[in-house]
């Protein structure tokens, strides 16, 4: 259940000072710390991770100049996400297990596009390219249906 918390800590080294943020489709906190109690499907919208300053710019390092994939070391008991049951406890009504084809395709369609602008700023790269690489790792990638969440960037 929500219990009010706005402020996220780093899902590296949990410092509360925290100075980035990556928005994430459901299906990636598998690939994260600790995941395994959590029923990604029931994951009502976005997945938020946050870092603090010295592990953003690890972070930062690795994912464009190296082009590995951080998540594995992220732990998601500090990751940011809401769960169908707190939306169902709330509303005392029972909910419909998200579609997340949709929020991965429109996830994957903004990706694609920001990591074919040579001028996205570096947040938006850095989350771009998890994206990408994350639902490749998890085999979803080409099963998304990205022309159906194409992004116009005239």
């Amino acid at each position: 259940m929500y219990t009010g918390q706005t402020e996220q800590p780093c899902c590296l080294c949990a410092d509360d000072d925290t100075v980035a943020r990556l928005d994430l489709p459901p299906r990636a906190v598998t690939l994260m710390r600790n995941a395994d109690p959590i029923a990604w499907r029931d994951i009502v919208g976005e997945v938020s991770i946050h870092f603090c300053e010295s592990d953003w710019q690890l972070v930062r390092d690795l994912v464009l100049e190296m082009g590995m994939l951080p998540l594995s070391r992220c732990n998601v008991a500090h990751a940011s996400f809401s769960l169908r049951e707190d939306f169902e406890a709330l509303l005392n009504a029972t909910r419909d297990e998200p579609d997340q084809t949709e929020l991965e395709g429109r996830l994957l369609a903004r990706s694609l596009a920001t990591i074919d602008d040579p001028d996205a700023e570096p947040q938006a790269a850095v989350q771009a390219r998890v994206v990408v690489h994350a639902l490749d790792e998890l085999g979803v990638a080409d099963d998304v249906d990205v022309d159906a969440h194409a992004v116009d960037h005239a």
